[in-house]
């Protein structure tokens, strides 16, 4: 073989090689992408979930230490995520501000009572939780009443099931051409390869043999792909919070971590699996199919 010949072999598997990654790379991009909207859509729902209102209203003569106590046993439940107490006087400031005067020496007296504003977790923030809640608050002597708006429980719950439904079944279908890309651009790359495949087998080489150094080099792609789609997730992400800083609210290090994990892990199996499968097909294909 001459000079030019080794050459021009050389830059087709450098070419080849590139190319397989950059494939790699982009699809996991996608999915990465999706994967965000993922954790967003949940961050976003478990956050307008942990905002519903719900006013524990307490009676006109409650001694302050008996609200605080109930406010204490509302704290240590595990279905609170925090409450807050609002004297008398608290509401009737806020209430002036709102109004623009007071109305407390229109009036002549506050005919607020006092409140403890309630915060519920995620999981707990829907109606059938609440009525159960709301029993059992109730049942305080010094509780006049318990109000939050049934239908906005309702309206919330629906409208992210709804909006859960779609993202999965866009996950889904994005997976399925996720798995379809990788597969097709590794089995081309393994097609130049065949040959060389045949050659192997010819001198006695083993079946796991042959496939070992595909199956490594693939993986070795499918990290190189993934780290390059963390890349351009990284670059995403710091743009979206420059642009949207509200959205550092809905994010955490944690959340961000185990997402750039998974991608690591879907290159790895992804590539892995394509090569096993890829190189089996040329290990059994007929030497006369070499050609087709």
């Amino acid at each position: 073989m001459s000079k030019q010949e080794k050459k021009f072999y050389r830059r087709r598997l450098a070419s080849s090689y590139i190319t397989t990654i950059v494939s790699v790379s982009l699809v996991l991009f996608m999915l990465g992408l999706l994967g965000l909207i993922i954790l967003h859509a949940k961050k976003l729902s478990d956050y307008v979930k942990e905002n519903i209102g719900f006013s524990v209203i307490m009676k006109d003569n409650a001694k302050e230490a008996s609200i605080i106590r109930l406010q204490k046993t509302l704290d240590a439940a595990p279905y609170i995520k925090s409450t807050e107490y609002i004297t008398k006087e608290q509401a009737a400031k806020e209430f002036t501000l709102e109004l623009g005067e007071d109305f407390t020496q229109f009036l002549g007296f506050n005919p607020l009572l006092p409140t403890i504003d309630v915060r519920f977790n995620a999981a707990y923030a829907n109606n059938d939780s609440l009525k159960i809640i709301k029993e059992k608050i109730l049942a305080n002597t010094n509780v006049k009443e318990v109000f939050y708006q049934e239908s906005l429980v309702d309206i919330v719950n629906k409208n992210v099931r709804k909006i859960g439904i779609i993202i999965l079944g866009f996950s889904i279908l994005l997976l399925i051409i996720a798995i379809a890309l990788i597969n097709n651009t590794i089995r081309l790359s393994v097609y130049s390869k065949r040959f060389i495949i045949r050659s192997m087998q010819l001198i006695g080489a083993t079946h796991g043999f042959i496939r070992r150094p595909f199956i490594w080099k693939g993986i070795l792609q499918g990290i190189i792909g993934a780290l390059l789609a963390i890349m351009l997730l990284t670059v995403v992400i710091y743009f979206s919070q420059r642009e949207f800083p509200e959205l550092i609210n809905l994010q955490d290090i944690n959340m961000f971590l185990s997402l750039f994990g998974i991608v690591i892990l879907l290159g790895i199996i992804l590539t892995w699996l394509s090569n096993y499968f890829a190189v089996r097909k040329y290990i059994r294909l007929k030497a006369d199919y070499l050609y087709f």
